[in-house]
């Protein structure tokens, strides 16, 4: 596996690639390091360029609070891409990326220039601190909606308006740190969060009581670290917990998500990640054990991919949302043997003696940059020869960073995924 690894200047708990067009070889890296001789919380935030064999080359650092989440909202016709972070402080920040007049992808990829600044500073709580924040996706104006999750069980709705703040709402949803915070990007009057007491709740924002849709309180045996809606099924959202699991909801029934599925990840699930264009990969950090990618089908949920790389508690992780053949220029991708696989489908798909060998392999490339690999298959059992069958799959090769806190390590590696095409159509009705 292709690995790239550095240091940063503090301990490392999130990574966010930015998802604009020409930026996307942007990846922003926070820190959050508490210096307990003065009883004092400092972070920064780093910009790196990827450049040629997911080379990392240091563009930008900014000294801040210690940070605790950051996110990119994409920009907006003029307005360029925006990085939201929440810090220790109890503030919630919100920077520009600058850069000189952009000719070509190309050129910006040599540009040294690249940076971020602050725009706009908002105070959230004097006594608690911002854990995570959260853009409304469905709002792309200059006046959407910030969510913003605190350490005394606050959440808070900030006003984005003409580069100025303005907190509109602030209950309290938990009794605890509120880990968590999510918009629902089909109805954005509805936002998700999760927390320490292990609650996990729904929020019509449009109703002034504060009273949750739902409040899921015995699902989790532990605190909810991550929520995620899906980009793909309109009715389905993730969780990930402290307890190890990452559960699938069904949400049709608004007043009472029902809980589909649920696998063990052997580590406290801190942060989820939707493949960019393949809706049912999910990316997980799973502290004390690394990170996993997890498939999600009609089948339920299978880990098909882990990364033990980091060797301290894994908190930061994000796909590369460009195309990989301008970072990797080493051709095609072809599956190697120590990626983990799902052989079990492989096999159904393939429907034969486990004595069948494979006579010719070809490779194309599809539309969405995977590698389309056909087998011509030909066997033996006891009954004589097998009839010669095809078998498509396809192998998804992605970019990934992750980060892990008390050795401070950044890492980018390549993510090499074969899929059989038995998937492909089972993710279209789950």
């Amino acid at each position: 596996m292709d690995v790239k690894q550095i240091h940063l200047d503090g301990n490392a708990d999130a990574v966010e690639f930015c998802p604009d067009y020409p930026f996307q070889h942007i990846l922003a890296a926070a820190t959050y390091t508490l210096q307990e001789s003065v009883q004092r919380r400092v972070g920064s935030i780093s910009l790196f360029s990827i450049q040629d064999n997911i080379h990392l080359k240091l563009l930008h650092r900014i000294k801040t609070s210690g940070v605790f989440d950051i996110k990119w909202r994409p920009g907006n016709g003029d307005r360029q891409p925006n990085l939201l972070q929440a810090d220790s402080d109890g503030n919630m920040a919100m920077y520009s990326l600058e850069h000189p007049e952009i000719v070509s992808e190309d050129e910006v990829q040599t540009y040294e220039e690249v940076k971020i600044k602050e725009l706009v500073r908002e105070n959230i709580s004097c006594s608690s601190m911002c854990l995570t924040v959260d853009w409304d996706q469905a709002n792309a104006s200059p006046s959407s909606n910030i969510a913003v999750g605190l350490s005394d069980g606050l959440v808070s709705v900030v006003r984005l308006r003409e580069a100025q703040m303005q907190i509109e709402h602030t209950w309290q949803a938990h009794g605890f740190e509120v880990w968590s915070v999510a918009y629902d990007s089909s109805h954005p009057d509805v936002l998700y969060s999760g927390a320490d007491d292990c609650n996990f709740c729904g929020w019509d924002l449009r109703e002034s009581s504060h009273q949750p849709i739902f409040k899921n309180t015995k699902s989790h045996q532990m605190g909810v670290c991550s929520i995620l809606k899906s980009p793909q099924w309109e009715n389905s959202i993730i969780t990930g917990s402290y307890d190890e699991c990452l559960r699938l909801w069904d949400l049709r029934l608004m007043d009472r998500p029902v809980m589909q599925e649920s696998v063990g990840l052997g580590g406290g699930v801190w942060k989820l990640k939707f493949h960019p264009s393949i809706g049912n990969l999910v990316l997980a950090a799973c502290m004390h054990n690394g990170f996993a990618i997890v498939r999600l089908d009609n089948d339920g949920m299978k880990i098909v991919e882990e990364y033990k790389g980091h060797d301290s508690l894994a908190y930061g992780a994000d796909w590369f949302k460009g195309d990989t053949s301008k970072i990797d220029r080493c051709g095609i991708c072809v599956p190697e043997v120590s990626c983990t696989t799902d052989r079990l489908d492989q096999e159904e798909h393939l429907q034969h003696d486990r004595d069948m060998r494979c006579s010719s392999i070809t490779f194309g490339q599809c539309d969405d940059g995977s590698i389309a690999m056909n087998k011509c298959i030909v066997g033996e059992n006891s009954n004589g020869p097998l009839n010669v069958e095809s078998a498509h799959q396809r192998t998804i090769c992605s970019l990934v960073a992750t980060c892990s806190f008390y050795d401070k390590a950044l890492h980018v590696w390549k993510s090499k995924i074969l899929i059989p095409d038995t998937y492909s159509r089972s993710v279209d009705t789950i």
